[in-house]
Parts: C-alpha cells; sequence; structure tokens
C-alpha cells in the first residue's frame, strides 16, 4: 500500500520563501539572472539514459538520473551565474564587458579577482605557485529574517573547471551590498571561454536554528519499520520515490 504524505507537510512544502536579488540600475537586463536550480540542471544530465548497460551486472542498470537524491539536490536553490563571457588562455583570463558608469556608487567592474595564495597558507587549499580565484557578484541578495545563505559549487558539477568554496552568509543581515564567491580553478590546462551564465554558485537559504541531537537505538516500533523500509527498498525500484519522496515546490 502506498503511503501519503499528510497533508501538512505538503502545505509545508508548498509555501514560498522569498528572496529578493537587486542590481545597480545600470547593469539591469545586462546581467544574466539567478535562476532556481531546477531550471539550471547540466545538458549531460539531461541527455543522459535512464539505463546503461552493465557486464558486471549482466544486464541494464539504472543511472543517476533515476536517482532523487541526487536530482533534488541539483535543483535545490538557486544558482549564481557568471556575469559574462570569461577567456581563459595558457592560464591567463580576459573578459570585454564595457559597463555604463555607475549610479550607486563605486564598485568592480571586473567579473573575477584573486585571491593571495598567501590567505589559504596551512589549508589544503593553498599551492605556492597559484591564487586562489573569486568570482564577482553584481547582485544584492535579502533573505527573510532568520535564514542564512549557504553557498557552495553546484552539486555534482564535476565538469567545471573550477571549484567554488564554500560559506554561510548571514543574508537576513548582510542585504545589502554584493556577496562574492571565492574558487579554487582545478584545471592549469583548460584554454577557452567560460560563457556568460555558467554556473559559479549553488545558493540555498537555511534556517537557524540550534541543533538538538538525540541518540536512539533501533528497538520496537522503530526496528520494525527499518525492517520494513528496508525490504520495500531491496525488493523493488522507485519505492523511495513512491513513497517517501516529498513533493517539491
Amino acid at each position: 500500500m502506498t503511503r501519503r504524505a499528510p497533508r501538512s507537510a505538503h502545505a509545508a512544502a508548498g509555501a514560498s520563501l522569498d528572496v529578493v536579488f537587486r542590481c545597480p540600475p545600470e547593469l539591469d537586463g545586462l546581467l544574466p539572472r539567478p535562476v532556481p536550480a531546477r531550471r539550471g540542471l547540466p545538458d549531460w544530465l539531461k541527455a543522459m539514459p535512464m539505463t546503461a548497460p552493465s557486464e558486471d551486472a549482466g544486464g541494464p542498470v539504472r543511472t543517476v538520473k533515476q536517482c532523487p537524491p541526487l536530482i533534488d539536490a541539483m535543483s535545490s536553490g538557486f544558482l549564481i551565474p557568471l556575469a559574462t563571457d570569461l577567456r581563459i588562455e595558457e592560464g591567463r583570463f580576459s573578459w570585454d564587458w564595457p559597463l555604463p558608469p555607475s549610479s550607486v556608487g563605486r564598485y568592480t567592474c571586473s567579473p573575477i579577482a584573486f585571491h593571495l595564495n598567501d590567505q589559504a597558507v596551512g589549508t589544503p587549499l593553498y599551492e605556492a605557485d597559484r591564487a586562489l580565484i573569486k568570482f564577482n557578484n553584481f547582485w544584492a541578495i535579502e533573505l527573510p529574517p532568520g535564514y542564512s545563505l549557504l553557498a557552495t559549487h553546484p552539486f555534482n558539477r564535476e565538469e567545471l573547471p573550477f571549484r567554488t568554496l564554500t560559506g554561510l552568509v548571514d543574508a537576513d543581515l548582510y542585504k545589502d551590498a554584493f556577496i562574492q564567491f571565492p574558487a579554487r580553478w582545478r584545471d592549469p590546462a583548460y584554454s577557452g571561454v567560460l560563457p556568460a551564465g555558467t554556473p559559479i554558485a549553488q545558493c540555498i537559504p537555511v534556517r537557524r536554528a540550534a541543533l538538538a541531537l538525540r541518540f536512539e537505538t533501533l528497538e520496537g516500533e522503530t526496528a520494525a519499520r527499518f525492517v520494513e523500509t528496508k525490504e520495500a527498498v531491496n525488493a523493488e525500484p522507485g519505492v523511495y520515490r513512491r513513497r517517501f519522496r516529498a513533493r517539491k515546490p
């Protein structure tokens, strides 16, 4: 028998969370806009088959395209796009992005900046001959009271030649300035153009709340549910999707 989530859970899942983006007036219409992550899924995911032949399994196996947790992670929050085309040749970055005069004081016109490698000394990010880059963002982002913005590398996007570092910004308070996104350039051999609109960060609003960690053992009713769930998942594909996946807004 298929179990249905309670109405209250569906109502909560459908509730909206207002995120406000503001850019300088002169950039309105010039900047690529942030998009819900579900609208920015990569072409390789759209093109890949649902199943693939496997010699080890002796037949077809389901691909990650049938993995709801992976898809839901990649569809969560919103994506910040690269502001303009970025050309990379022999480790040098260049761009052609003439901007009109600013109406809101001085701000950088560069889509990219750099962190001195000395700033990463003592971390696994440090490389003696390479600086960290920083993607400049031209949107001020406001979240509702009590929410912070978790910014990280776009989930499962290993094809990108950089890796965005993860940070948490209290964007309900820090809402009147741009948030920038430091990253490590992973592919020194890369040559070509990173086009405007390339996702440079995936952002998830998270509510600030204290965690109360509880530890229990699987006994009685919880043990029975554990066995039932494990057996159902092992018996046929798609059980998680049909019985346990929450409806997404």
